[in-house]
């Protein structure tokens, strides 16, 4: 269904620092691109609120009947340890450090961010390129802004000219910086940069001898710029104009600044119409950080361990206390905090449990209708899930006096009721049913003991060959079955 016929829907865009009506660049169809984990440690709390803002919006679109391309990256080479063009790329330093390959700790830290994705019910994205698959698109890029003449060799690496290009277009218009401010409070007192300017950003560095990542290009061996892999992977799956940007409110300036230029100095108009940032996670009222023990990963809510935290709690509890807080919001996350949350969790789906039990009337004491289109007022107001939640544990009251016979509503009235709870909390806010995916368990249970059934019968017949396809069929999709004294058993 094609409901964003029907929803006006409002974003705002970090560029114009307003709320904006969403019109995508071709009807029915949304490209978004969102920065990804640099994966060289394990991900942290704060980069799930982002991706999780992101994924309640990609699931909203969804809802609303769009097309939905979502391209989300893996920066697995060229992020700079202090983002200003100098020192190790974090992922080369993990590997000296490690004595690892640079791959194998990308490996490792990719699984761990789509485990933790995982837990908290994340869709994956259509398209999640990596940095490193794009080396030949990133070395056309840049080409194509030297030969525009804004960028600059020197001694094997190659600078974004940022003064050069200020001259025609505005460096700063997204962070709302001066270029002429920043050239003032950042001047180069060593001498010893290739750069003309500090603000200069490299678009190809030189790969010292002890660099383990390296490429050859037509400026030698080196490797890319942090900055320069979000351009060429977003413009190659999206167009050079597509419809929304997004990433945690960090990424702001430098990054996202410099993608603007990068795209601007190549194609000479913006790359995208609508730029939006989530908002940081703090702990305790302080900013999370490993350094200063003010931290707390994921798998520490779920599996409990955490000095910050009196218990375990499920993942969908903490996804829906995220969700409590707009995304453009700081959310603090405490222990207090994630309590509540619980409780209202469960309030929450205890009202659902109990809507699949209503009983109808002739007639409709409650505006259900007026109640429905609240929901996607809140959504359509940049998508405000809180507003949303309230509105969610309002239909929830609804339930209630329903049940009590308080207030009536006709079968219509209750099929919209009970399928706009479902659609918001589990569809949109996502929430995991983790009752449907009981009742999933248990008819996976009743299958594979039907099948260790019909294998007993092929084996009392000597028919082995059936029992052993049985057996390995089941194994190639993970299901393994174990042959004992009291029987079959299987595990998955």
């Amino acid at each position: 269904m094609q409901l964003y016929k029907d929803q006006s829907l409002k974003i705002y865009n970090s560029l114009s620092g307003e709320k904006e009506l969403f019109k995508p660049v071709h009807a029915g169809n949304i490209g978004m691109y969102v920065c990804g984990p640099t994966v060289y440690s394990n991900v942290h709390l704060g980069n799930v609120r982002t991706f999780m803002s992101f994924d309640m919006i990609f699931r909203y679109f969804l809802h609303l009947g769009y097309k939905v391309r979502y391209v989300r990256n893996i920066t697995d080479v060229g992020h700079i340890v202090d983002d200003v063009d100098d020192g190790e790329d974090k992922i080369a330093k993990k590997a000296r450090v490690e004595q690892l390959e640079p791959m194998e700790i990308v490996q490792r830290y990719t699984v761990d961010f789509h485990d933790v994705l995982n837990q908290f019910n994340f869709l994956p994205p259509s398209i999640e390129p990596t940095a490193t698959g794009h080396i030949i698109e990133q070395i056309a890029i840049v080409s194509q802004i030297i030969e525009k003449g804004f960028a600059y060799e020197k001694n094997g690496s190659v600078y974004f000219d940022v003064v050069k290009f200020n001259e025609t277009n505005h460096y700063g218009k997204l962070s709302g910086r001066n270029i002429d401010e920043m050239l003032a409070n950042t001047r180069d007192t060593d001498g010893q940069s290739d750069k003309k300017n500090p603000q200069d950003f490299a678009l190809w560095k030189k790969a010292e001898p002890e660099h383990i990542m390296r490429w050859p290009s037509p400026w030698g061996v080196g490797f890319p710029g942090w900055h320069l892999e979000c351009t060429a992977m977003s413009t190659k799956y999206l167009g050079e104009t597509f419809d929304i940007h997004g990433g945690g409110m960090d990424l702001k300036f430098p990054h996202h600044e410099c993608e603007i230029a990068q795209n601007e100095a190549c194609t000479g108009h913006s790359p995208v119409n609508y730029w939006m940032h989530a908002n940081m996670l703090t702990l305790n009222g302080k900013k999370m950080s490993k350094s200063t023990g003010n931290n707390i990963l994921p798998s520490e809510i779920y599996h409990g361990g955490s000095p910050f935290l009196s218990k375990a709690f499920s993942a969908n509890v903490a996804r829906f206390f995220m969700m409590q807080a707009h995304y453009r919001s700081i959310l603090d996350f405490t222990n207090d905090g994630i309590v509540a949350a619980e409780k209202g969790f469960n309030r929450l789906m205890e009202g659902m449990d109990i809507v699949k039990n209503l009983q109808p009337s002739s007639s409709s004491s409650i505006a259900i209708s007026a109640w429905k289109q609240q929901c996607y007022d809140a959504m359509n107001d940049d998508f405000n899930t809180p507003i949303l939640i309230a509105n969610l544990f309002e239909g929830i009251k609804y339930v209630n006096l329903i049940n009590d016979g308080k207030e009536t509503v006709t079968a219509e009235d209750l099929k919209t009721l009970s399928e706009t709870l479902h659609t918001f909390t589990f569809d949109v806010i996502g929430i995991r049913d983790e009752k449907t995916s009981a009742d999933n368990s248990e008819k996976l249970s009743g299958v594979v003991e039907m099948l260790i059934g019909m294998r007993e019968e092929a084996r009392a017949n000597k028919n082995f060959a059936l029992s052993d396809q049985i057996r390995d069929q089941l194994l190639a999709l993970g299901i393994q079955l174990k042959d004992g004294k009291e029987g079959t058993t299987f595990s998955i």
